[in-house]
């Protein structure tokens, strides 16, 4: 049974490390829907705890990655699946970027920076949709995220004070 599993984190995430162009961030929606609705391991909210574990952590973005498979198959399942979302493109990276290095008159290499941008944003996107729906987010969510980036963005409010102000606006409406 945890071979199988194992397999089966190889055969999960090694086509998605293959996908990953763009960064890890864009291959979330993907990795989401092969772990929550195609095998089942995890549940939305699950998913969703695993991947802001994952974020508030130091290191890539994959490392979500080691958190499935350990969810999956313990230890060893947190191996594999490390394994598997970063050798397969570490080699596509290592043959593309001789590649590049080799052909730098190539026409080819600017129609790829120009084609692949924009799929790169689109998956970004996509798996920033896909944590949010497998977080079932509520409007008042979305108002906060939305508010609290305008403050940062626009304005010299400190992130504690934000910080505080949420807490205390979010408590109040959980007494009311």
């Amino acid at each position: 049974m945890n071979e199988t599993r194992l397999l089966t984190l190889i055969l999960v995430f090694a086509p998605l490390s293959l996908l990953s162009f763009g960064g890890g961030q864009a291959i979330v929606a993907d990795m989401q829907h092969q772990v929550v609705d195609v095998r089942h391991w995890l549940s939305g909210p699950q998913f969703a705890d695993l991947f802001a574990l994952s974020r508030a952590a130091p290191g890539p973005s994959t490392l979500i990655a080691a958190l499935i498979g350990w969810q999956v198959a313990g230890f060893g399942g947190a191996v594999v699946a490390t394994l598997a979302i970063y050798i397969p493109s570490s080699f596509v990276v290592y043959g593309a970027v001789r590649w590049w290095h080799a052909s730098k008159d190539s026409p080819w290499r600017g129609a790829l920076e120009r084609g692949l941008t924009p799929v790169a944003v689109g998956l970004v996107f996509a798996g920033a949709l896909a944590v949010l729906e497998a977080a079932h987010v509520n409007g008042l969510q979305l108002a906060t995220t939305a508010l609290v980036t305008g403050l940062l963005a626009f304005s010299r409010v400190g992130i504690y004070a934000i910080m505080a102000a949420t807490a205390l606006v979010y408590a109040l409406l959980q007494l009311l």
